[in-house]
């Protein structure tokens, strides 16, 4: 697990003990950079484990080599920069008056171009020590990190996100249905795709959802964009399409805020490590005291913005990202077939973009990897939308591979949530002045 001393490392362990099954996972190693932080978690895990036979037994250690000798997965969910670098790509975006959000527009843009690199050298000794591995990516953005890893593992990194899961659970509960029987027709890319259908029994249950304005204001999405807005699309959109379909207001909360969401999980987090450093400190305790705060605070700028009002307790739950990842390792270990929505190259899929481009969708799952599965296009304003976006991250990937400033604005300033090529030169200049991972930009 390389991020191993970050914070939603024991959701995945957690999901990691829940597994009784023949086959399944026997030994954790832990990679981060910071040792101190590596001791916190690995304090929680001892925590969970307790009282557990047969538990994952779990090392640590600060050399990356040494962890990825011998794995058979590599779960990814590195931050570079930590949390400071993610509350100052809030700052400069928001100063410019555009989004600074970790994966979308201006803020995530910085975020991939100092994340590339890594990830890069990541993958490529990913290659040279273990070869025959499985890399489950959930670093962000976790759809143009995908496919930057995919250039050297090809179809042996999968990316993974919580998002769709999610919706496609509120939406089935919503209707009446078993989460866990329901099939989701979803597509798009990470973080920008719309739920297209539900099925449950074989027999779409999305027309009857649509057709209900009281049932589609009763859930998360439904009250932050709107019961019109959902009729007028014919789908459900991830939350994370908030950010394109209501920009000026998301950026005008975002600027009134008392603190940006990156400042407030620096702050909050440099709370749980430093209260980690008291040797009496009850770690379980502590950490799940401090999540259930973070889960209840999230997107709460767009929930503001929108009148959506506070999250509904069924929302609190963890979107199931962990659960997500134990299921692919099981498909693919045990040729346990499954059917998942994953981040993978799109072959195929969306005839509007190239074979490699990773997108977000369905797919079968079993021992040879996760296959696309095939889908009806998206409509046009979709299918523009994703192509828009699509193009960015391939700049970005371009001024990765360059070092091109030049290369890097036009990244910004192709984005739909960009709205000046003037306001993307002031953001490659102010993302360098406090980046220094940003120096390779020339």
């Amino acid at each position: 697990m390389l991020g191993g001393g970050g914070f939603r490392v024991p959701l995945v362990y957690g999901a990691l003990l829940g597994d009784r099954a023949e086959g399944r996972v026997t030994h954790v190693v832990l990679h981060d950079l910071d040792a101190a932080r590596l001791g916190a978690v690995t304090r929680v895990l001892a925590e969970q484990a307790a009282g557990i036979p047969d538990a994952p037994t779990v090392t640590a250690t600060t050399d990356l080599d040494e962890a990825l000798r011998g794995a058979d997965f590599v779960f990814s969910a590195i931050r570079v920069g930590g949390l400071e670098g993610r509350a100052a790509d809030e700052h400069v975006a928001l100063a410019e008056g555009v989004l600074g959000q970790e994966t979308v527009g201006a803020g995530g843009i910085a975020y991939g171009l100092r994340t590339v690199p890594v990830a890069l050298d990541i993958a490529r000794r990913v290659a040279r020590l273990a070869p025959d591995a499985w890399v489950i990516n959930f670093t962000n953005p976790a759809g143009l990190v995908t496919e930057a890893m995919s250039r050297h593992l090809g179809n042996r990194v999968i990316g993974i996100c919580d998002s769709p899961v999610g919706l496609g659970r509120r939406v089935a509960r919503v209707l009446g249905g078993n989460p866990d029987e329901a099939f989701i027709d979803y597509v798009g890319l990470n973080h920008l795709g719309w739920l297209r259908g539900l099925h449950l029994g074989g027999r779409d249950e999305l027309p009857r959802l649509l057709a209900d304005p009281a049932l589609l204001g009763s859930f998360e999405e439904g009250r932050l964009f709107g019961t019109d807005w959902l009729q007028s699309l014919g789908a459900i959109p991830n939350e994370y399409l908030h950010y394109y379909y209501f920009n000026r207001e998301a950026v005008r909360a975002y600027q009134e805020a008392e603190q940006t969401r990156g400042a407030f999980l620096r702050d909050q987090q440099a709370r749980f490590y430093a209260e980690m450093e008291r040797a009496d400190a009850p770690a379980l305790k502590t950490w799940d005291a401090t999540r259930a705060e973070r889960e209840a605070t999230y997107m709460a700028e767009n929930r503001e913005a929108a009148g959506a009002g506070e999250r509904a307790e069924q929302d609190l739950e963890s979107g199931g990202y962990e659960q997500v990842a134990l299921a692919l390792m099981r498909a693919v270990a045990r040729d346990e077939r499954a059917t998942l929505i994953l981040n993978v190259r799109n072959g195929t899929t969306l005839a509007a973009l190239d074979a490699d481009a990773v997108i977000e969708v369905p797919c079968s799952v079993d021992a040879n990897g996760a296959h696309p599965m095939a889908v009806s296009p998206l409509p046009g304003h979709a299918t523009g939308l994703v192509c828009a976006v699509k193009a960015v991250e391939r700049e970005v990937l371009a001024a990765a591979d360059s070092g091109a400033s030049a290369t890097a604005v036009k990244a910004f300033a192709l984005h739909p949530l960009v709205d000046s090529v003037a306001v993307a030169r002031r953001l490659v200049d102010g993302y360098r002045a406090v980046h220094p991972g940003l120096a390779y930009l020339r």
